[in-house]
């Protein structure tokens, strides 16, 4: 493994500095050019030449700093809101008028970087990173060498991650030995399509095969078809990019089931999720292929550095302000980065922002555009004109499945699955099916396993991500769908809901018309001694506490989601909970399980509040009522946090902590929970298999990815694990309880197999 460099800002240069100390972290810093400075307003706070050839400084996120410290920062922004600039300013002595800039007058001139000085200074550091990485992409490449390869290629994005990448594979490989294959979305920023063009010629030019890769979907079309992607319904990135490649590999190979070899300019820094990923696995991203992550290791200021002491082309991007060269709408921006690249492309956004006007069914149309209210979409409820083609049903002792206007022949889907255990019946009806099946069935596994045969029927709009998956060939939609020779290995069916479309346009059961607030306690989040009380008098607790009435209102919310109470009357598992110990970690453990499940409040810390950051005050509610929320809502439900620290959720079961300034919250942080009795992962992993309707096996892997959306909610996501936390717990579950769950690891694979005819009830009695 390389060495990580920490870096300071040079003084001297106006530029980087790498040092041999070891960094904590990275904060990702970035050149800042004369057109992100002109899109700011910069230019009527200083004076600077109109170049774009050499930055002037640096950004941290929204801190800019300029010759080594901070000369202004940007708070908010969105799609339609320009950011504010927060000039650092000092106070003059007493009496004076006028405010000045600590660093640099306003008014004056800011120099570039002296690009020369500060290459030389990082000379000797840069070059040992480079030789590793480089020792270390060759000794990758000379050990699958004489391995049954069919291929080495570099994933090429167009970013600068990639273009960084693509140089040092050029550098330790023999050109003929690898391809270049850029996924190209359709929904690049033009800039991209610039430098990637330049990339092509450039290979071409030194006999490197250079290829693209690009869906048989327009994205204007399949934004009609799927509905706008968001954070959780992410089918862009399969039906656009993963899909795509791997069809566009197969051709050249004229083999479906090739084994490859990817490297992938994927780094640590970039994000939690990414700060966990390896080096190098086995089928993560795509079956049957290796991945290389060869600059995992490496931040943004080595990435930077390296770009221009080897005068690699830049993505004029990133001049304009865009911290990352992706999609021009992607989901998994929002804030100031849809405002830089609405600055930079206007027209091309207009075209996807059209198509959300289109789309979705929304009186505040525009208000649900600018917050980014498209990109929170959990489902098909907003989606306009959007009818169910599958709907379930109990009559009686059946399940009744309901097809209505089928997209494909089920038939052809049934040949993915194996015989069924019971029987079925099928009505036809004028535009569709009756499918009947037993309801003492319906948990099963095979029956989850023929819903997703159904819908697939119902809706299959041959993205061809099914096609993907299955490595033997026997998917084609090649003149409509046609399935031959399956082996019925469920590969097909590894997929949301085992169909994309139908995973983006679902209807919630309840028609979606039952909408719970975020802002659960208001201002009267529980505190320890009302916990105290309730567990002493127990169901007594409801007629003799002194509570306000609101006070009491909250709680019994509270109470309830944390499914301790019912109908003001404690439940089974208040008293398992008492049992335990109400203020013991393990009780707690189970508690956050309920309320992550039950409570959107303690739902929405989990989703949002990334693990050991400490998120100053405003940025959280600044997150909050660009989501939709309330000033006053976002305000509560910061101080709800706070509260909730104060039980043991946060004393004993560490799961958050807030520092206060003068009496009021400043920042806010959630950590990795302390968990020392593993029965309360096992619980989780039950709870989680139900709650996916009868998932009882599963891998690792799977439950790492919080990219997947689901009803079960992986106990990584709860107790903020990671992947050695869990190997190291599921290990000791499956030697210590045998009769609940066995997980195997082997290699780079990994099985988690629950017992069907166990249930999260029965982990609670082993308490």
């Amino acid at each position: 493994m390389a060495k990580l460099y920490a870096y300071t800002y040079d003084v001297e240069t106006g530029g980087i500095l790498l040092n041999d100390s070891t960094p904590l972290f990275s904060k990702e810093p970035r050149p800042v050019y004369a057109q992100e400075l002109d899109v700011l307003g910069i230019n009527s706070k200083w004076h600077y030449q109109d170049q774009n050839e050499i930055p002037y400084m640096w950004a941290e996120a929204g801190t800019y700093y300029y010759r080594g410290a901070i000369i202004f920062k940007v708070k908010g922004g969105s799609l339609c809101e320009k950011p504010e600039v927060i000039v650092n300013m000092e106070e003059t002595p007493e009496g004076g008028k006028e405010k000045s800039n600590p660093v640099v007058p306003l008014g004056t001139t800011l120099l570039p970087m002296d690009m020369e000085s500060m290459l030389k200074k990082n000379r000797d550091l840069l070059s040992a990173v480079e030789q590793v990485t480089l020792k270390k992409i060759y000794h990758y490449y000379k050990r699958f060498k004489n391995k049954n390869i069919d291929c080495f290629h570099v994933a090429f994005s167009g970013g600068k991650d990639s273009i960084v990448l693509l140089d040092l594979v050029k550098r330790a490989l023999p050109r003929t030995e690898f391809k270049v294959l850029f996924g190209d979305t359709g929904m690049e920023f033009p800039d991209t399509y610039k430098v990637v063009d330049i990339i092509e010629k450039q290979c071409k030019e030194e006999g490197i095969e250079f290829k693209r890769a690009k869906s048989h979907f327009r994205p204007e079309d399949s934004w009609r078809i799927f509905g706008p992607p968001s954070k959780v319904l992410r089918w862009c990135c399969s039906v656009h990019k993963a899909a795509p490649q791997t069809l566009k590999i197969r051709d050249l190979l004229q083999k479906n089931d090739y084994v490859g070899v990817d490297f992938v300019g994927v780094r640590a820094f970039e994000s939690l999720k990414r700060a966990e990923y390896d080096f190098e696995n086995f089928g993560k991203k795509q079956k049957g292929q290796y991945s290389h992550n060869s600059i995992l290791d490496w931040s943004s200021a080595e990435i930077w550095l390296y770009i221009y002491r080897h005068k690699l082309p830049i993505n004029e991007a990133y001049k304009k302000g865009n911290a990352r060269a992706g999609c021009l709408l992607c989901p998994m921006g929002g804030g100031k980065s849809d405002f830089f690249r609405q600055a930079s492309y206007p027209r091309e956004i207009a075209v996807y922002t059209d198509l959300i006007r289109e789309t979705i069914d929304d009186k505040n149309i525009e208000s649900y555009i600018s917050n980014g209210g498209w990109a929170m979409r959990k489902n098909g409820r907003d989606i306009a004109g959007n009818k169910s083609h599958y709907q379930e049903e109990t009559v009686g002792k059946e399940l009744w499945i309901t097809i209505t206007d089928p997209a494909t022949d089920w038939r052809e889907w049934m040949k993915t699955i194996d015989a069924l255990p019971f029987l079925y019946t099928v009505e036809q009806t004028a535009n569709g099916y009756i499918f009947k099946i037993p309801s003492w069935a319906d948990k099963s596994t095979e029956v989850k396993r023929f819903k997703q045969v159904l819908h697939k029927a119902a809706y299959c709009t041959g993205c061809r991500v099914c096609e993907v998956n299955c490595r033997n060939g026997c998917i084609s939609f090649q003149n409509g769908l046609h399935i031959e020779g399956c082996v019925q290995c469920g590969q097909c069916h590894a997929i949301d809901d085992g169909c994309l479309l139908y995973h983006s346009l679902q209807l919630p059961k309840n028609g979606g018309h039952v909408m719970r607030s975020i802002n659960t306690f208001a201002d009267h989040a529980p505190k320890p001694e009302w916990l105290d009380k309730f567990f002493t008098y127990k169901d007594s607790f409801f007629k003799e506490n002194t509570l306000g009435p609101m006070q009491i209102s909250m709680f019994k919310r509270f109470l309830s989601d944390a499914s301790l109470a019912s109908k003001n009357t404690c439940t089974e598992f208040a008293e398992k909970i008492s049992d335990i110990g109400w203020e013991t970690q393990a009780a707690w453990g189970l508690i956050l399980i309920q309320l992550a499940y039950n409570n959107p409040q303690i739902k929405w810390y989990i989703d949002n509040m990334p693990m050991e950051e400490m998120l100053p005050r405003a940025y959280v509610e600044t997150k909050l009522t660009g989501e939709g929320i309330s000033e006053k809502d976002a305000k509560s439900i910061v101080k709800a946090f706070g509260r909730l620290c104060k039980l043991p959720l946060g004393t004993k079961l560490h799961f958050g902590s807030v520092i206060e300034q003068k009496g009021q919250i400043a920042f806010l942080c959630r950590h990795k929970t302390t968990l020392e009795d593993a029965r309360v992962v096992l619980y989780a992993l039950y709870r989680f298999a139900e709650a996916c309707g009868g998932y009882y096996q599963f891998t690792l892997s799977r439950l790492l990815d919080d990219t997947i959306e689901s009803a079960g909610i992986s106990p990584v996501k709860i107790f903020g694990l990671n992947r050695d936390d869990m190997t190291l717990i599921l290990q000791g579950l499956s030697a210590k309880y045998q009769d609940f769950i066995d997980a195997t690891f082997t290699h780079d694979l990994d099985k988690i197999t629950l017992r069907e005819d166990k249930s999260a009830a029965d982990i609670l009695k082993l308490f």
